[in-house]
C-alpha cells in the first residue's frame, strides 16, 4: 500500500473515539491509538490481551502494525505495560513495581534500594548486566530468592549514574576492557577503539589506570562501552591512590575558571574599607592553636578571668565576607561541601589564596572575623553571648604540643617562649576544666577511640603508622568550639531563623532492642526505656569501668547510634547531649559553617537568609561529608596494603574489630592495620555467624570468636587491586615471632 493510500485511509469510529485523537492527529501524519486509549482499552477488558485481540479492539490496520508494536514496546520500557509469559499484554499491578537505586556487589549480583522504603529487592547477576551501580531503575517483584529475600526484575532504567569511570586496562585474547576501580561495578567495560581521524589518540598500556567516558550503557543485549579520556599512569606511581580516589568518588578537584578568576580579583590583605561596621579587637592577644601541619586556621581564642567567671572570645574567619552567595566561589564550595584531607595532600573547599591566605587567621596579620563573645560562669555555664563582625590580629600560631608542654608538662623552655601569653592560656585551661565538668553533668558520651597517623619516608611510602595521642590542649580547643557552636545554634533558634543544624539522633528501636539483648548477656542494663538519653549511655560506660571486655561493650554501644547529619530540622545532638547544635567554627573547610555565618549576619541585620531549599542543602552537605570519608578511607586502605605487602608470612597479635557472616576482621597491635580471616580459615569446623552475640561459633567445637577477642594471625595475602589484606589464624605454638607490638 502506498503512502498516499495510507493517508487517504479513513479512520473508523473506534479510532476517532480515542480521548487523545486530536493531539495524536496534530503530532503525526498517521495517528496511532494513543497511550491513554491503549490503557483504557486494557482496563475495560479487565484481563491480559493477545496482541491480535488488542489490534482488533483498537482497529489497527496492517500497515500500522510495526509502529503500533514499537509504541507498545516504549510503553513497556516505561513500565506502563508489560507482557506475561504467554506474551499477552497487561497493565502491571502498581504494587508489584518498585522504584529505587541500584547497589552493586563485587560478586556480580545487586539490590534495588526502594525510594519509598521497605525491603531491598535482590537483583541476580543476569539482571545486573542491564545496569551499573548507582543507576536508578524500576523493577518488578517476581518472587523470592533462595534466602527468602524479595527478588526483582529490571523493567526500566530511569537514570544513569555513571558517565565517567576510573579503572585499570586489561587485555585478554586481543580484547581490551577496563575493570572499574569501584568494585561495586562488576561488569567489564569494553574499550572503544580511537575515533577515526582523531589527531592525538590517547594510548593506554595493559595494567595502566585510566579514566573512561561511557559511550554505551549496559543493556539486556550489550556490554557497556567506554572511550578513553585520560591516562592516569601506573598503579604504583606516587600519589596514584589519591588520583584514583578523586575520580572514583567523583570529588571535584579542579576549581572552575570563574572561581579562580573571582579569587584572583580579591585583595591579598585586609583593606581599610573592610573595617566598616566592624569592631576592632586587634589589641586582644588572640592566638590560634592547631596541629603542626595545619595551614588553614579557622579559629582563634582569647580568655580572661572576669570576677568569678570568664570571658571567652572565639574569633572565626569571616569567609562569608569574601565568598558571596551565588558567586562562582560559592558554587564550587557547595559542590565540594568540605575540604578533604588525604595523607600528604589536601583538596581544599576554597582556592589556596583564601584557604591558606586571605581567610586564614595567620599570625601577625589583620584578618576579618565573626566573633562569638561569651560570658561564662565559674561553673562552666554560658551566661550571655554576643555575635559581631570584627577585625582581629593573631598574636601567635601555637601548636597543641607546645601548649601542652607549657601548661601540663610545665616545660621551662616552652613556658619561657610563651611567657607573654601564659596568663591567658592558664585562664583558658581553668575555663576548660569547668566546661569539661559541665560536659559530664550534661551527660555527653565520651567514647575512647585511638586515632592514628601515617609517617612517610622520603620516597612517599609509609615508614610507620603510629597512634596519635590527643592531649588536653586538643580538648581545650574542642570545648571552646563546642561552646561557640551551641551559642550560634541558640542565636538562630531564638530568632526563628532557618539554618542547618548538626543533628545526631539516638538509636533506632531495632538497634536498641539488639543492644539491650547483647548487654543483658553481660548483666548490664541501659536505662531510659524506649528513648534513652546520652546520659544513660554515659552512666553505663561509667559502670563498665575498666573491665577487660570494655572495648567490646563500648564498640557495640557506639554501633547502636546513628550517623550525625546536617538538617534544617533541629532534633538535637544525642552524642553531645545538646538540645540544639550547629557548626559555626570552620567556614574555611566546611560549607554548612559558611551558611551559618550568613544566617547569623542576616539575623543581626534584621533580614532572612534564604539560600534555597534547606533540606536539599542539608542532604548535599551530608553526602559530601560521607564522600570525603569514603575517599580518605580508600586511600588509607591502599597505603596500608602497600605498607604490608612485603610482610607476608609474618605473625602478629591483634583484636577482632568486626564479625561478619563470612569471617572476622582483625586489627593488628602496633601497626594499626586491619585484615580478614575468612570463615574457612577459622578451623576444622562449621562456623556460624551469631549476629546477636557479635560472634562466630563453631558447630562441633563450640569455639567462639567474638568482637574484641585477642588473636594471633599470620599475614597470607595482600591484594593491592582490591585493597584487601588476608590473614589466617596462627597456632599458639607457631615458631614465628610475634611482631605486632614493635614499631617499624
Amino acid at each position: 500500500m502506498s503512502n498516499k493510500s495510507h493517508s487517504s485511509h479513513k479512520l473508523s469510529k473506534i479510532r476517532r473515539a480515542d480521548p487523545q485523537f486530536e493531539r495524536e492527529k496534530a503530532q503525526y501524519e498517521h495517528p496511532l491509538p494513543s497511550r491513554e486509549y491503549i490503557l483504557q482499552t486494557l482496563t475495560a477488558q479487565g484481563a491480559p490481551l493477545e496482541f491480535e485481540r488488542l489490534v482488533s479492539l483498537l482497529d489497527v490496520q496492517p500497515f500500522e502494525l510495526e509502529p503500533f508494536q514499537r509504541r507498545l514496546g516504549a510503553m513497556a520500557r516505561e513500565a506502563q505495560l508489560m507482557q506475561n509469559r504467554r506474551g499477552d499484554w497487561l497493565i502491571p499491578d502498581k504494587a508489584d513495581l518498585v522504584r529505587g537505586r541500584v547497589t552493586g556487589h563485587p560478586d556480580g549480583f545487586g539490590f534495588l534500594v526502594p525510594e519509598e522504603g521497605g525491603a531491598d529487592l535482590f537483583l541476580s547477576a543476569k539482571e545486573m548486566d542491564k545496569v551499573l551501580h548507582g543507576d536508578k531503575a524500576i523493577a518488578r517483584v517476581i518472587g523470592v530468592d533462595r534466602k527468602g529475600r524479595p527478588e526483582g526484575k529490571i523493567v526500566e532504567v530511569t537514570e544513569r549514574a555513571n558517565r565517567f569511570v576510573v579503572g585499570r586496562v586489561i587485555e585478554e585474547h586481543g580484547v581490551r576492557f577496563v575493570a572499574a576501580e569501584n568494585k561495586r561495578i562488576s561488569q567489564d567495560i569494553l574499550l572503544a577503539p580511537p575515533e577515526k581521524g582523531a589527531k592525538k589518540a590517547l594510548k593506554a598500556q595493559s595494567g595502566q589506570v585510566v579514566m573512561i567516558e561511557l559511550i554505551e550503557q549496559p543493556s539486556k543485549h550489550s556490554q557497556p562501552i567506554g572511550r578513553l579520556v585520560e591516562v592516569l599512569g601506573n598503579y604504583a606511581d606516587p600519589g596514584m591512590e589519591i588520583e584514583i580516589a578523586l575520580r572514583k568518588h567523583e570529588l571535584p578537584y579542579e576549581f572552575s575558571t570563574a572561581a579562580l578568576a573571582e579569587a584572583k580579583r580579591l585583595p591579598d590583605v585586609v583593606r581599610k574599607s573592610d573595617w566598616k561596621d566592624r569592631e576592632d579587637i586587634t589589641g586582644l592577644p588572640l592566638v590560634t592553636i592547631d596541629g603542626e601541619t595545619a595551614r588553614d586556621f579557622d579559629d582563634a581564642v582569647f580568655c580572661e578571668r572576669k570576677g568569678k567567671g570568664f570571658r571567652l572570645i572565639v574569633a572565626i574567619a569571616d569567609v562569608s565576607h569574601y565568598v558571596t552567595a551565588g558567586g562562582a566561589l560559592d558554587v564550587d564550595a557547595y559542590a565540594r561541601g568540605n575540604s578533604v584531607y588525604f595523607p600528604r595532600r589536601v583538596i581544599p573547599m576554597l582556592p589556596e589564596k583564601l584557604s591558606n591566605g586571605l581567610c586564614s587567621l595567620n599570625p601577625k596579620v589583620e584578618r576579618l572575623c565573626m566573633v562569638c563573645d561569651m560570658e561564662i560562669a565559674g561553673t562552666g555555664a554560658i551566661r550571655r553571648y554576643r555575635f559581631y563582625p570584627a577585625v582581629m590580629f593573631s598574636h601567635a600560631r601555637l601548636t597543641y604540643e607546645e601548649v601542652a608542654a607549657a601548661l601540663y608538662e610545665r616545660d621551662a623552655g616552652a613556658r619561657a617562649r610563651l611567657e607573654p601569653l601564659l596568663p591567658h592560656l592558664e585562664a583558658l585551661d581553668a575555663l576548660y576544666r569547668q566546661l569539661a565538668k559541665e560536659r559530664v553533668k550534661r551527660g555527653a558520651i565520651d567514647f575512647e577511640t585511638v586515632e592514628t597517623r601515617m609517617v612517610f619516608d622520603d620516597h612517599g611510602k609509609i615508614a610507620r603508622i603510629e597512634p596519635y595521642e590527643r592531649n588536653d590542649a586538643h580538648r581545650l580547643i574542642e570545648e571552646c568550639m563546642l561552646a561557640a557552636n551551641v551559642c550560634a545554634s541558640e542565636f538562630l533558634r531564638e530568632r526563628e531563623h532557618p539554618s542547618l543544624y548538626r543533628v545526631h539522633e539516638g538509636p533506632t528501636p531495632e538497634r536498641l532492642v539488639k543492644l539491650r539483648d547483647f548487654l543483658g548477656t553481660f548483666g548490664f542494663q541501659l536505662e531510659g526505656g524506649d528513648t534513652p538519653k546520652a546520659q544513660d549511655y554515659a552512666r553505663l560506660l561509667e559502670k563498665i569501668g575498666q573491665r577487660p571486655d570494655r572495648q567490646l561493650l563500648q564498640t557495640v554501644m557506639l554501633r547502636s547510634l546513628r550517623q550525625a547529619i546536617y538538617s534544617p530540622d533541629n532534633v538535637g545532638h544525642f552524642g553531645l547531649a545538646y538540645e540544639s547544635y550547629t557548626h559555626f567554627t570552620s567556614p574555611i573547610r566546611r560549607y554548612p559553617d559558611l551558611l551559618v555565618h550568613r544566617a547569623i549576619k542576616s539575623a543581626l541585620a534584621g533580614r532572612r537568609y534564604e539560600p534555597g531549599n534547606w533540606e536539599e542543602i542539608g542532604l548535599q552537605c551530608s553526602m559530601t561529608e560521607r564522600r570525603a570519608d569514603e575517599a580518605t578511607r580508600d586511600v588509607e586502605d591502599w597505603l596500608k596494603c602497600f605498607y604490608m605487602k612485603d610482610r607476608v608470612g609474618e605473625i602478629f597479635e591483634g583484636s577482632i574489630s568486626s564479625v561478619v557472616p563470612f569471617g572476622i576482621f582483625v586489627a593488628l597491635d602496633g601497626v594499626f592495620v586491619e585484615g580478614l580471616v575468612h570463615v574457612s580459615e577459622l578451623g576444622q569446623d562449621y562456623f556460624h555467624f551469631d549476629e546477636k552475640a557479635h560472634a562466630m561459633v563453631g558447630e562441633r567445637s563450640g569455639r567462639r570468636f567474638r568482637l574484641s577477642d585477642r588473636v594471633r594471625v599470620q599475614l597470607t595475602r595482600v591484594d593491592m587491586e582490591a585493597n584487601k589484606i588476608d590473614f589466617r589464624l596462627a597456632d599458639a605454638g607457631d615458631a614465628a615471632p610475634v611482631r605486632g607490638r614493635q614499631r617499624h
